[in-house]
């Protein structure tokens, strides 16, 4: 390594060690003989002295750094006096007295400063996203999103669950939001589609014996965006085989214990309070009531007992409130042959943070006929169905396992937890509320011998 030491890790221990530090300048103050600079990495930030009577090399260098230069500082460990103490940061009670510089590299004066008070555009920030990742609250933010996921895969491992991948490219299943289309080249004319969820391949990892199944996965979808959505987002995704509703709450409660507790030292009380579809909508004219008190920041509820099916006045037909998969309860089942099929609660449960959903599952269909009879309720009649989900109903022919699952919003959870208004600062690189990357300046036109390949026409 080029550096002895991190950034954010000197203190009074350390004291006439000679060292090394690797960082960007962030502020460089020049009080005639003496320079002092604060160099900067992921893990904090370090005052540096430079001292022509120390090394006159040096200090002539340390003339001409300019911020977000890269440097390496050599130097010796000095303990601050009391009234130069920074009790702000961790290494405030110390800094380095430098006896060497090598300037790494230089840097264009920047768009806007490295710091989290300025008030910079989303544009200009989203442009120059690697200067904005520079920014201590979104390397807070990247810092917890690594620790939740690692904390997941840690909990989960250990409830014998297995991880693993689904496609990305995959057949279009239309049945919520617009699909993301790839153009397939071996295949004039035929396309894939980037998944919405792994719904489908997790019933079938279920169908296949799995047991248990979790993946952290991408998912697209091609729908209007706001603070709280982006066309590809992040979800902890898991199934269960021979597990009723009652299981998949266990589990959650326990994982979101362990957490809270890792990530931000808080013991939540479980179990999570229950409420019926009908009771968050008669008591908070919602079904993501946020039921905080004053004074458990974070408060968590079930809801449960969603209607089946909701009427699509615009088409004259039955729709699924989830989607297609889910279960009802069997007192219900003798409905399904009536006019009104909104008296039918599937067995679909959200869970709610602080008024947010961040999460969706059900108790899954598993038998064959029972689900025909769903596809053709909501107008798939036998050769739609088998065109769509054809290879979902012969799995089901082979003895497939009751089942259930739910997903979480993984990028919704970090932003609640941090405080944040949007879940593009807890996305490294995110989309503008366009759809747009403008870092990269995507989406973009390709060129024709592109599409010839493709066999695409440019409209």
């Amino acid at each position: 390594m080029l550096r002895t030491h991190t950034c954010g890790e000197l203190n009074k221990t350390h004291k006439d060690e000679e060292v090394t530090l690797c960082g960007w300048v962030h502020r460089r103050r020049d009080h005639g003989k003496l320079i002092f600079i604060d160099i900067r990495d992921r893990y904090g930030f370090t005052q540096v002295v430079f001292v022509p009577s120390v090394s006159k090399e040096a200090h002539e260098k340390a003339q001409q750094l300019g911020p977000e230069f890269v440097v390496k500082i050599t130097g010796t460990v000095n303990v601050r006096p009391e009234k130069n103490v920074n009790l702000g940061i961790p290494t405030g009670t110390v800094e380095l007295c430098a006896n060497g510089l090598e300037i790494l590299n230089t840097s264009e004066v920047p768009v806007f400063e490295i710091d989290d008070e300025g008030d910079v555009s989303e544009e200009l920030r989203l442009t120059y996203r690697y200067l904005d990742l520079r920014r201590q609250k979104l390397q807070e933010s990247l810092k917890l999103r690594h620790k939740l996921c690692l904390t997941i895969r840690n909990f989960l491992d250990k409830e014998d669950f297995y991880e693993i991948e689904t496609p990305m490219l995959t057949k279009s299943t239309p049945e919520g939001a617009r699909d993301f289309l790839v153009p397939s080249r071996l295949n004039p004319g035929e396309f894939f589609a980037l998944p919405q969820s792994p719904q489908l391949f997790k019933q079938i990892l279920m169908v296949s014996g799995m047991d248990k199944y979790y993946q952290i996965v991408k998912c697209f979808r091609d729908e209007d965006l706001r603070a709280d959505r982006q066309p590809e987002f992040t979800q902890l995704d898991m199934e269960m085989s021979f597990a009723e509703q009652d299981d998949v709450f266990d589990l959650t409660e326990r994982l979101y214990k362990q957490v809270f507790k890792e990530v931000k030292g808080i013991d939540l009380v479980t179990p999570f309070p229950r409420m019926t579809h009908a009771e968050a909508k008669e008591k908070y004219n919602s079904d993501k009531p946020d039921t905080r008190k004053e004074g458990e920041d974070f408060a968590f509820v079930w809801i449960v007992d969603f209607p089946l099916f909701k009427y699509n006045e615009e088409e004259k037909r039955w729709d699924s409130e989830h989607h297609p998969f889910t279960s009802f309860y069997e007192e219900d089942e003798k409905l399904l042959d009536t006019d009104d099929l909104s008296k039918i609660r599937s067995r679909s449960y959200d869970l709610v943070l602080n008024g947010n959903e961040i999460g969706s599952g059900s108790v899954r269909i598993h038998k064959q006929d029972v689900q025909k009879k769903i596809f053709d309720i909501i107008g798939f009649d036998e050769e739609e169905a088998e065109k769509r989900f054809g290879f979902l109903l012969r799995a089901f022919k082979y003895g497939a396992p009751p089942h259930a699952g739910v997903a979480y919003g993984i990028d919704r959870l970090v932003a609640i937890l941090m405080g944040l208004d949007s879940i593009r600062d807890t996305i490294a690189f995110p989309k503008t509320q366009k759809g747009n990357c403008l870092l990269t300046d995507a989406p973009a036109s390709i060129d024709a011998k592109q599409l010839k390949d493709l066999g695409l026409k440019q409209s």
